[in-house]
């Protein structure tokens, strides 16, 4: 697949000749409401024969439009979603740099710079896609602005029980610890980033060592509490547990930490930049009276966590 940054204005020569078949969304997380507007897309493309693009932002619209305290945080960074977008058959990225400029431009204006300097045969996207001001850049009215140009396919909600797939419906499950119906709605296992760091190394002394994970503070992770995941170091997947939490058992006013566990695993991994998959919730933080009964608790999570990977299989 191959990415175009474009910061606005942009020049024309970094626009490849030929038309495309252009679909357009943020894509945070490339959920399975993001999918079903790609695959519509490749279809067209397909029938058409031409490339299939893909139109996004480097970062979200929100940082732009509003103020907040609130650190952004995304279901895929840049890089995971290049590499999703990869997977969903993808031959053309646009990363658009999402600035001021950028948002100033009209909805016609914006159409003119940019799609059809794109050379589009078909623009794609979900009904309630915005390209500006959300009262008059929607998709009913980019037929009017396309003035005969380029075809425009609108493409209905992607349901889930009967509620809309969305990254925001996403980020809440996530935030409720609820795994298995994220992964349902990203429509494969979330994944998260981190580097291996030194810890207090107290899971080493309760005979279940642990890579601490320093996390990127733009990834969302799930919600304080013990789950079932996977490490990627290197090119190998390891099975294990994860606890986010704060330790609370050895303490108050703890921070926040991000631990793994690796079942059968005795190896040196400091340093390690790695991928964390996310498989399963377990059980919630709890603060124990006892040492004993953590690590009671800390074998039988052990047990459970075997226990779904086998049933995977």
């Amino acid at each position: 697949m191959k990415v175009i940054n474009l910061h606005q204005p942009f020049e024309q020569n970094k626009i490849p000749a030929g038309k495309v078949v252009l679909a357009m969304g943020f894509f945070d997380g490339v959920h399975r409401g993001h999918q079903a507007v790609i695959a519509k897309a490749r279809q067209r493309a397909n029938e058409l024969k031409l490339p299939l693009a893909v139109l996004t932002y480097d970062h979200h619209p929100s940082i732009v439009y509003t103020t907040t305290n609130q650190q952004q945080t995304y279901l895929s960074t840049l890089p995971r979603k290049l590499e999703l977008l990869e997977q969903q058959g993808v031959d053309l990225t646009y990363v658009v740099s999402f600035t001021s400029a950028l948002s100033e431009l009209a909805p016609q204006q914006f159409v003119d710079d940019y799609l059809v300097r794109f050379h589009v045969a078909a623009a794609v996207a979900g009904f309630d896609h915005t390209y500006g001001p959300k009262e008059t850049a929607t998709m009913d009215k980019l037929i009017g602005y396309a003035q005969g140009r380029f075809e425009v396919i609108v493409v209905d909600s992607a349901n889930d029980e009967n509620i809309k797939i969305s990254s925001t419906r996403i980020r809440e499950t996530l935030d409720d610890g609820q795994i298995i119906a994220a992964n349902k709605l990203f429509g494969y296992q979330y994944q998260t980033t981190g580097l291996v760091v030194h810890g207090e190394a107290r899971g080493r002394t309760l005979g279940f060592p642990t890579a601490n994970i320093d996390w990127p503070i733009n990834e969302q992770i799930p919600h304080i509490g013990v789950y079932t995941v996977q490490l990627k170091i290197g090119d190998h997947w390891y099975n294990g547990m994860a606890s986010i939490g704060h330790n609370v058992t050895f303490g108050d006013a703890r921070p926040k930490t991000l631990e793994i566990n690796l079942f059968d695993f005795n190896q040196a991994i400091y340093g390690e930049n790695v991928v964390v998959r996310w498989i399963s919730w377990l059980r919630d933080e709890v603060k124990y009276t006892t040492v004993e009964n953590l690590v009671l608790q800390l074998k039988q999570d052990e047990i459970d966590s075997r226990t779904i990977f086998k049933n995977q299989k």
